[in-house]
């Protein structure tokens, strides 16, 4: 993980169930004998999510509804770090755009806590927006996180990046899958991949429905990933004075090379690969710029 990020090592689940008691039903002994939760329970996850959302970054009151994307905080909080080494200056007031912020708003929270940083989030559904909407009415965040609805499923920037707008940065997870049959293998094996050693305990009663990594557009679009990507690069061009950094998630490291290669026909006069990793998981974001330039 980034050095700054605050989750490294072990959760600390005594001081976590004291910010979200909640989180003690869910507390077991894994098949190390280490307490632990099962990942692959969503309500589990998000009374973790509650706790370290109260504990490390001051957020007392987040929620989401069944069947919306519960994030891994570490992973978004590990995001948010690396782009700030990108940003180059971690403290200076910077204002950023999350597309797709969900439900659960955890890249303006995190940024906004760690940083300073003030957001835009656009996403295209109404009732993840309401809820995002309630989470920054409980925490007082309302002037530093601003919240859009897309209304035009064909369009990224288009609608909600405004005439004379300026960002520092865009952020994005994209959806990964290409349909709903992919999505819901996607979770089957995300889940067996989770309670495989976890125990009988935590294995009675798993389900491999779409509750547990999200819904609709959070995973899957027309031509999943890539498609996705695509459609963004060639719409940051219309933006790409607005903008100092568009940057996306990429989950597919067998998609890069097609998307470097296009960042390179539309003109982009920067492009950054960052490798992140969270554990045994790797991951990374891509990072364009028409503004900054490499050195000669």
């Amino acid at each position: 993980m980034h050095p700054s990020n605050k989750h490294q090592g072990h959760y600390d689940l005594e001081a976590l169930s004291l910010k979200n008691p909640a989180l003690k039903a869910f507390i077991r002994p894994n098949s190390y004998n280490i307490s632990s939760i099962d990942f692959a329970n969503p309500q589990a996850v998000k009374a973790l999510n509650k706790a370290l959302l109260a504990h490390h970054y001051n957020i007392s009151d987040w929620d989401i509804p069944d069947q919306f994307l519960c994030p891994p905080i570490p992973g978004r909080a590990d995001y948010i770090h690396f782009l700030a080494d990108l940003l180059g200056q971690h403290k200076n007031k910077m204002k950023g755009l999350d597309v797709g912020v969900g439900a659960n708003v955890i890249y303006p929270l995190i940024g906004h806590q760690e940083y300073g940083w003030d957001f835009i989030g656009a996403d295209i559904n109404s009732t993840a927006i309401k809820n995002a909407q309630e989470i920054l009415d409980a925490n007082g965040l309302n002037e530093s996180i601003q919240l859009r609805l897309q209304n035009d499923s064909n369009f990224i920037f288009k609608g909600i990046i405004q005439e004379n707008e300026a960002f520092d940065f865009t952020m994005c997870n994209p959806p990964f899958h290409a349909s709903l049959e992919e999505a819901q293998a996607g979770t089957k094996r995300k889940i067996n991949g989770l309670s495989r050693n976890a125990g009988k305990a935590f294995n009675k009663g798993l389900s491999t429905k779409l509750n547990f990594g999200g819904q609709g557009a959070e995973l899957f679009c027309e031509g999943g990933e890539l498609g996705f990507i695509h459609r963004m690069i060639q719409e940051s061009v219309m933006y790409k004075k607005q903008c100092r950094w568009f940057t996306t998630l990429v989950s597919k490291a067998s998609n890069l090379t097609k998307i470097e290669n296009l960042l390179k026909a539309v003109g982009a006069n920067k492009i950054r690969t960052i490798a992140m990793s969270q554990g045994q998981k790797q991951s990374r974001f891509v990072a364009w710029s028409f503004i900054e330039k490499d050195s000669p």
